[in-house]
């Protein structure tokens, strides 16, 4: 199958209004044009329950079906954007699963990191260094589905407080906000941890 997002010549809004009109051959071309971008912001947010490859067709579904509504005033992309993430999140908060981790259910691995950051702040070595993204997976894990996506976004992807606003819709005041307090809830889950560590000690 062809890459239509990288080829120059694609008149997105042209093909936006064969779709409108009825034209499957355009639909294909868009939904080819659109499947990089909405397959990354998919993986980058998907709920643990679900598949990617459902959550990628409902998002389709969604972006198909409320295609009239797309005004042209911003960029297909960040329209597109908007509807995976808050499709994602949408099922996040149906999961509501955002499990307790206790320190005898860490690996071998984790604890080490946790015994390091508890200790001198030692580097971490590079087998620790992948213990550590995994434990910050699960701390991840027990944040709500938007504060664990705007810590994804920000300090995880690196994006700026304007890409954020663009992919979510929300302001950004409202994301400064959440960003701090997501990082408070993180430290209190960690420094929870490292206290566990400590009192065995």
């Amino acid at each position: 199958m062809r890459n239509v997002a990288n080829e120059p010549g694609l008149d997105v809004p042209g093909c936006v209004a064969r779709v409108r009109q009825g034209d499957e051959a355009a639909a294909c071309q868009l939904l080819e044009h659109l499947q990089p971008l909405v397959l990354k912001l998919v993986r980058a947010h998907l709920p643990r329950r679900t598949s990617e490859e459902d959550m990628v067709q409902a998002v389709f579904v969604k972006v198909f079906t409320r295609l009239s509504q797309f005004s042209g005033t911003v960029p297909l992309e960040h329209w597109v954007s908007r509807i995976a993430v808050n499709t994602c999140i949408h099922q996040i908060s149906k999961e509501r699963v955002r499990p307790e981790i206790r320190y005898a259910d860490l690996s071998e691995e984790e604890e080490q990191v946790v015994q390091t950051l508890a200790n001198s702040g030692e580097e971490l070595s590079p087998a620790q260094t992948i213990a550590s993204q995994e434990l910050v997976t699960k701390l991840l894990g027990m944040l709500s589905a938007q504060d664990r996506l705007v810590i994804t976004l920000m300090h995880l992807e690196g994006r700026t407080v304007e890409e954020v606003r663009q992919v979510t819709g929300w302001n950004k005041s409202v994301i400064k906000v959440r960003a701090f307090r997501a990082r408070r809830k993180l430290r209190k889950h960690l420094e929870d941890l490292l206290e566990n560590e400590r009192y065995k000690k």
